[in-house]
């Protein structure tokens, strides 16, 4: 048995052939830390997700009874002959991150569960109104604080037995009579009971038996006790007493203030979830913040007039043409309040504008107005700019308008609870003084530091104790990965994709499972390389407990430390998909066929330039502070390629993304966008457009593709209706659509497949019978082009389109810059929702790099290298050189070294993440950069550049 232990185990998989993976077969390791490589588009992924992961996932779920697999679906198998030892799979990718605005930091990693849990058991209850500590009162307390009253006062105790409810409650009075009660108070009036009380069952009554009548005075407390508790019994805890000067007093055994007569219900856990009535801010149902007309975006510029055109939003549009309704109201408004509509608007007294926004107070105005249907004057009272909008937009049922109206509309805090999400009782429980949404506020760094510093009461430590014991461990974690500069409020939709995934590696450690398959996909996105080393701790940690880690992934530290690498390429798309190398970074280097192993030995390097491009003109932005930048001033080089740098939540992407490309969309592309905090911008007029490329997806359906998003399908179209064929048959381009009726196949409406819905199981695409696939009717496709029909062009892969049309110039440019970007391997017609975000991204500046330039365009890329390879990073940056060539200015937040150190400028953000960020550490080239001590990018790129 003994020889058994030391075996090692192997995933053995077997002719895996999906997507583009040849035949191919491999052991990967168990309970290793491997990693999977390759040139982008090589079939990594679709080794990873496609097939290890959709095969372990589909195994446990066969595994379910068919009761539980109908709410499941239905899971593909993979194409594969057959995967032996595969362990359960968890994936942690970039995609799954919850874009709900309800989720934060806090409940995705279920810290704020447990921080629920020990408010609702140790948690200290004070009077949300003036602040005082809540206790529940005892009968004894109760007494004492009667008995303070002062002597011969007349008391009588209430016991509240309805509180605000409908009903003639015959039935309640009926009882109280027989058991010997006198008088009871309905609504305020005191009734004997022995006369006959009719209530009315629709209005709601408040009833309270008078269970004693005494006067204060030494010798009562046996007595008062034992009504006490009578009243206590009768009405559920709560006691009042009438102290007949028409003050009442309220006492309860739950929890009340006895100052301000506000009881609060019982504390628990769902008191403190935002996603739950019982302890959601009221008006904003726990989001935190609502969506209110702006006027900065009804009257973007103060400086016109109102009959300039200074009011922009919808249905104020026409108040410049003198015949509209809308302009009749406001002359009535300028002749009853004397202001001409011809000042701009900024010059008009508070008072003017105030009326103008938010209405005239309820004073009606004479609107004189000649309409189609003859001329009249009408009573009008205006309620404002706001209400007005307001109104229309909760009226109209078009969600097109209801868009429109929305792009005037700004997010600002709730009112009620400032953004706390909470209700205001909620907020008044505490623990170490700090309530629960003060704690979710810190940065995990300081959560640690309060957590590790927090004074308890024995009880609330005898109480407490394993649910902080879970608490400080889950926040290590986060910390581990490198994430100390986030707060548990932050909400998961503003994190980039690394930081989603490193917080979903912190869950997965702190549920300590063993024994699994954890694939992830390029963890370390958007992590400075100082940062790498604490990412790489936290996944030797996940594998020393025993577990396997697939990691989809380009860094170098990453494969340097991996037990194991997978490299499949050689190249991509149909050139890939073969297994090249498996063993160590060193087996690799060895390699001659692996393109990885010859840039990790350095006989294949991205060369550093020979000299750095000198700026045409600056952009100073000026007193930046959005988020956590602190008052920032800098300088941004144009006609050159400027590299933003810093560690992880430094405040790159708040500078770049927040600041400078809103304002530049604003001012440039009259984009409707609020910009970030600042003061200025100078040197705008050196620039006309601005372009913002980034990884969202070029389309959301599988209609669009790489060719109708480039434009070059249209040339094509155009180039089909220009053939012999076509004319004779009379086509015109819009024949070839496949989008328009016509030329396309109408079973399938131009799809190419029918999606038929399987009950139980999951939906199965099916190619449509009718034109098998092709997308096209019969005569469509009898019209060819150099022999091939329109589907068939749609098929051919970038490389080889390339070759067809080399004699067609205005086709061949558009299809030479998708090749110069590296994706020479997709087709023209593949759907958009096949191409991952590393693709989509290079589409996009494939589409740019097409256009003709004017040399005065500033394009915006965040972190453009995720998902490419060192290969693929080798093209890019020529790309972006190519840009900068033309005279246009490149702005790229970056942490890939290799660009780092090919840019004219650097931008260095720091020092740390966080509170500890948002300043500049140093400018200039990346020489420049390297000799500062302070800056951690140039300690690292100074080993580039000697290389």
């Amino acid at each position: 048995m003994a020889g058994h232990t030391t075996e090692k185990k192997f995933i053995r998989i077997r002719g895996a052939n999906v997507n583009n993976l040849k035949n191919l077969s491999v052991d990967i390791p168990r309970d290793e830390f491997v990693v999977l490589t390759g040139v982008s588009g090589s079939g990594k992924s679709s080794l990873a997700f496609d097939t290890i992961y959709a095969e372990g996932q589909r195994r446990y779920m066969e595994s379910l009874s068919s009761y539980a697999r109908q709410f499941l679906g239905q899971m593909e198998k993979p194409d594969v002959e057959s995967i032996e030892g595969l362990p359960p799979a968890i994936s942690i990718d970039q995609k799954s991150t919850n874009r709900n605005p309800r989720s934060t930091v806090g409940t995705v990693t279920e810290i704020y569960d447990y921080f629920r849990l020990l408010y609702a058991r140790i948690g200290i209850p004070h009077c949300p109104k003036c602040g005082k500590e809540i206790k529940k009162q005892t009968v004894d307390q109760m007494v004492d604080h009667i008995m303070s009253l002062p002597e011969r006062t007349k008391i009588q105790l209430l016991a509240p037995v309805v509180r605000g409810r409908k009903g003639t409650h015959a039935k309640l009075l009926d009882q109280a009579k027989r058991s010997g009660y006198v008088r009871v108070l309905i609504d305020g009036n005191m009734y004997e009971l022995s006369e006959e009380i009719k209530l009315d069952k629709n209005i709601k009554h408040n009833i309270e038996i008078v269970v004693d009548r005494l006067v204060v005075k030494p010798g009562i407390e046996k007595r008062l006790s034992d009504s006490i508790e009578t009243v206590l019994d009768l009405a559920d805890g709560l006691l009042m007493v009438d102290t007949m000067d028409g003050n009442i007093i309220n006492f309860s055994q739950s929890f009340s203030c006895p100052d301000c007569q506000i009881s609060i219900d019982e504390i628990e856990p769902r008191s403190f979830s935002f996603n739950n009535p019982f302890g959601a801010c009221p008006d904003c149902f726990g989001l935190g913040y609502k969506m209110e007309f702006d006027v900065d975006l009804m009257i973007p510029d103060k400086s016109l007039s109102i009959s300039e055109g200074a009011i922009t939003v919808m249905g104020w549009q026409s108040c410049t043409d003198k015949g509209s309704f809308t302009r009749a109201i406001l002359d009535a408004l300028a002749n009853e309040y004397h202001f001409s509509l011809d000042t701009p608007f900024q010059d008009y007294p508070e008072e003017i504008k105030n009326i103008l926004i938010h209405g005239t107070n309820g004073h009606s105005v004479k609107v004189y107005y000649k309409g189609q249907r003859g001329e009249g004057i009408y009573d009008i009272t205006f309620p404002g700019l706001i209400k007005n909008v307001e109104q229309r937009y909760k009226e109209t049922g078009s969600d097109a308008m209801k868009q429109e109206y929305e792009s005037f509309m700004r997010i600002t805090p709730c009112k009620t609870c400032k953004g706390q999400r909470l209700k205001k009782e909620s907020l008044a429980v505490t623990v170490g003084d700090k309530n629960i949404y003060e704690i979710t506020a810190l940065s995990i760094e300081k959560l640690c530091d309060f957590l590790k510093d927090l004074k308890l009461s024995s009880q609330q430590e005898l109480i407490g104790k394993q649910i902080l014991k879970e608490i400080r461990a889950r926040v290590g974690f986060l910390a581990e990965v490198g994430l100390d500069y986030l707060s548990l409020s932050r909400a998961t939709a503003t994190l980039s994709g690394g930081e989603a995934q490193r917080i979903r590696l912190a869950t997965q450690i702190g549920s300590g499972l063993v024994g699994v398959a954890y694939i992830l996909d390029e963890p370390s996105i958007g992590l400075h390389q100082r940062d790498n080393d604490k990412l790489l701790r936290a996944l030797m940690r996940l594998r020393d407990l025993g577990n396997s880690l697939i990691v989809v992934e380009h860094d170098e530290d990453t494969m340097r430390a991996a037990d194991c690498v997978v490299d499949i390429g050689p190249g991509a798309g149909e050139h890939g998909g073969k297994l090249v190398e498996i063993g160590t970074a060193e087996t690799l280097m060895q390699n001659p066929d692996s393109v990885t192993g010859a840039y990790l030995s350095g006989r294949i390097k991205i060369p550093v330039p020979m000299e750095r491009k000198q700026p045409t003109g600056w952009l100073k932005i000026r007193g930046a502070a959005e988020n956590n930048l602190k008052q920032v001033n800098v300088d941004i080089p144009l006609g050159v390629m400027t590299s933003v740098t810093g560690v992880s939540g430094s405040g790159k992407s708040s500078l770049i993304n927040e600041v400078l490309y809103k304002t530049l969309a604003r001012d440039l592309n009259r984009a409707r966008t609020i910009p970030g905090k600042h003061k200025e911008i100078q040197g705008l007029d050196q620039l006309d457009k601005v372009i913002n490329i980034d990884q969202s997806p070029i389309g959301r359906t599988p209609r669009s593709n790489p060719a109708t998003y480039t434009g070059v399908f249209d040339q094509i179209r155009d180039l089909f209706a220009a053939t012999a064929d076509a004319k004779a048959r009379g086509y015109k381009k819009g024949r070839f659509s496949f989008n328009v009726k016509g030329g396309r196949c109408e079973a399938c409406s131009g799809d190419g497949i029918i999606k038929i819905e399987m009950h139980f199981l999951a939906d199965v695409y099916v190619p449509c019978e009718v034109c098998k696939g092709k997308r096209y009717n019969r005569e469509t496709l009898e019209v060819k082009y150099k022999d091939k029909s329109i589907y068939d062009v749609l098929n051919m892969t970038v490389e080889e389109a390339l070759g067809f049309f080399e004699n067609v110039p205005s086709i061949r440019r558009k299809i030479q810059t998708l090749y110069d970007v590296g994706l020479s391997y997709i087709r023209l017609g593949q759907p958009s929702t096949e191409l991952s975000g590393g693709e989509a991204q290079r589409i996009k500046l494939a589409t740019e790099l097409s256009k003709r330039s004017t040399g005065r365009t500033i394009y915006i890329l965040d972190e453009p290298t995720t998902g490419l390879h060192f290969a693929d990073v080798h093209k890019l940056v020529e790309i972006l050189k190519r840009l900068t060539d033309g005279g246009n200015t490149v702005v790229v937040i970056e942490h890939n070294l290799d660009v780092i150190k090919t840019a004219d400028y650097i931008i260095d953000m720091g020092p740390e993440g966080g509170d500890r960020g948002g300043t500049v550490i140093a400018t200039g080239t990346p020489e420049q950069i390297a000799e500062c001590p302070e800056s951690y990018t140039g300690q690292y790129v100074k080993k580039y550049l000697q290389q």
